[in-house]
Formats: structure tokens, sequence, C-alpha cells
């Protein structure tokens, strides 16, 4: 989906684009964006300053419910204005003018790193183990290896209560002595990472150990 008010650009792009033919549908406000199933898109591109509204507005709404790529196009040419865009979930973000070409390069790569397979894909959380891609919400999660390894048996037993001991000795195999508050303290860390603000991921089952299973 392309999200564009001007009409020279947006002609460039879809020729561009048609090129390589993709199908694609030309928005030139937000108010016709929010009528587009994001179900159905694969990709935006989204111009920040349109007719009504900022892009940055629509980004966030985009993020709540999907982590489908976003790539921004806009005159705000500033490094705050590029760190603001990434940090509110954008893939990429390019400058206009622009090279045509290289936007073309652009999308391909998103493109392609978006048919990442996850093995678990839920409730705004992808997690992909082997290639250690991890996302919330669309936005990239950075974990330790601790909490990759404790996340990763979580999820494998979903809905089983794991004990304390079970958990330790998967995640710290190779260790002769692990203080248990360090358990503690990675399902913390886990947390503050992986759960939205009005849902529950990992739960303690007191006296045991730990659930994976997710409640709002």
């Amino acid at each position: 989906m392309i999200i564009e008010d001007d009409p020279a650009i947006n002609h460039g792009i879809e020729l561009t684009l048609g090129n390589e033919l993709y199908d694609f549908s030309s928005c030139s406000c937000l108010a016709e964006a929010r009528k587009v199933d994001l179900q159905s898109v694969d990709m935006i591109l989204l111009d920040l300053n349109l007719p009504d509204g900022n892009g940055l507005s629509f980004l966030q709404e985009v993020r709540k419910t999907s982590r489908v790529p976003v790539l921004v196009l806009t005159a705000n040419d500033t490094e705050l204005d590029e760190v603001t865009g990434l940090s509110m979930g954008a893939d990429d973000y390019v400058t206009k003018p622009f090279s045509l070409m290289a936007l073309r390069l652009r999308v391909q790569n998103l493109l392609g790193r978006s048919k990442t397979s996850f093995a678990y894909e839920k409730n705004g959380l992808a997690l992909d183990f082997d290639e250690l891609h991890f996302l919330k919400d669309g936005v990239d999660i950075e974990l330790s290896k601790t909490e990759i390894r404790l996340l990763r048996c979580l999820v494998e037993n979903e809905g089983i209560t794991l004990s304390r001991e079970k958990l330790i000795d998967y995640v710290w195999q190779n260790e002769q002595y692990v203080d248990e508050n360090a358990l503690t303290v990675s399902i913390k860390r886990l947390r503050d990472k992986i759960e939205g603000k009005d849902e529950k991921l990992i739960h303690t089952v007191y006296g045991i150990g730990y659930v994976f299973r997710w409640e709002k």
C-alpha cells in the first residue's frame, strides 16, 4: 500500500514497482488508508506529511495490531526525525528526493525480510529462535542468551506449568551453581520486554514455577 499525496511521486513509485509485478493500492490521505484491511497488505510506503494528519500517528495505529513492514517517505530529513520514525516502528526511512531505483531495492529487501518463518506468532509476538529474530507488535526485541533460552523453554511448553528447577536446569545447564534469584530476575526482564500494558504472558504458579499462557 502506498500512502502519498504528491501525484508525481505516487506515479513514479507506481511505475517503478509496477515493473516488478507488485500489486498495490494507492491512498492520498490517512482516511483512505484506514479503510484498507491490513491483513491484505504485505508492506506500507508511508508519507508523513499528509493532508489529514501526520503519518506517524497512522504508524502507531498500525503497530498496535500488525508487524507489516513500513517504509517511511518524507521531506523531514533531520536525524531526530529519522530516529523518531524508526523508534515508533518504521522498518526503513527514506528522505525526499530519493532514487526510485534505490527505493525499489529497499522494498525488495523489506519484503524478503518479512517472509521469515516464525516458530511462534500470536497476539503481537513473533519469535524465530533459529534466526534469533524476535518482534513485539512489529518492533524488534533485544534478548540476552539467557532470556532466549528461558523464553524458548516457556513457549515450547505453552500452557504447561514448569517448575523452577526444570527452568534453571534448562537455562543454566552447564553451570554448577546458580542462584535461584537469577531465574526471578530473568523472568522479570523477559516480562518487561514481551508483555504489553494490558496483557499477561508469563504467570507465576506460587510454590511451583511458571507457565506461559496469554491472558488479557
